[in-house]
C-alpha cells in the first residue's frame, strides 16, 4: 500500500550558442535523458535568441516538469565571453597578473555591466558595484582595462 512518489521538477543548465540550437550533444542527451523533445526546445529557443548574434553562447536554464512540459530562462552571455569580445582576443592570458592579452577601456565595461544588469539575479546591485565585479573578472583573465 505505497503510495507513488510525485516527481519533482528538474533543473537542467546549459550553455547554448544563440540561434545555433540543434538536438545534438549537448542538447539532445540532456534533455532526451528527462523525456523531453530536444527539437521542441531548440525551436523556442533558436526562435527567442534570433536577435541575439549567432555563435554568442547563452547560458539556459530548463525547468523540467513531472509531466515531460519544459520552460527555460535565458541569461545573459558570460562575462569572460564579453570581455574577450570587446578586447578582440579570443583566449585569455595564460598568467594573469603578469601577461596583458588585450586591453578595454572604461566604456566598454560600462556597456557590460547595463547588459549583465538585466539579468534577474543582479537586478538588485547597483551598476558601479556590477562595473567593480567585471573589472575584476577582467584581471583574472588577463585583460586591462584602461581609462
Amino acid at each position: 500500500m505505497s503510495k507513488k512518489q510525485q516527481a519533482a521538477e528538474v533543473v537542467v543548465r546549459l550553455l547554448v550558442s544563440a540561434g545555433k540550437a540543434s538536438p545534438s550533444p549537448p542538447v539532445g542527451p540532456a534533455l532526451g535523458a528527462r523525456g523531453v523533445k530536444a527539437m521542441d526546445f531548440c525551436k523556442q529557443f533558436n526562435d527567442k535568441t534570433k536577435h541575439i548574434v549567432p555563435e554568442t553562447p547563452i547560458p539556459t536554464m530548463i525547468t523540467i516538469k513531472p509531466d515531460r512540459t519544459f520552460t527555460f530562462v535565458t541569461k545573459s552571455p558570460p562575462t569572460t565571453f564579453l570581455l574577450k569580445r570587446a578586447a578582440g582576443i579570443t583566449k585569455g592570458a595564460s598568467s594573469p597578473g603578469t601577461e596583458v592579452a588585450g586591453k578595454v577601456t572604461l566604456k566598454h565595461i560600462y556597456e557590460i555591466a547595463k547588459l549583465k544588469q538585466e539579468d534577474a539575479n543582479l537586478k538588485h546591485l547597483s551598476l558601479e558595484s556590477i562595473c567593480g565585479s567585471i573589472i575584476g573578472v577582467a584581471k583574472s583573465v588577463g585583460i586591462e582595462v584602461v581609462h
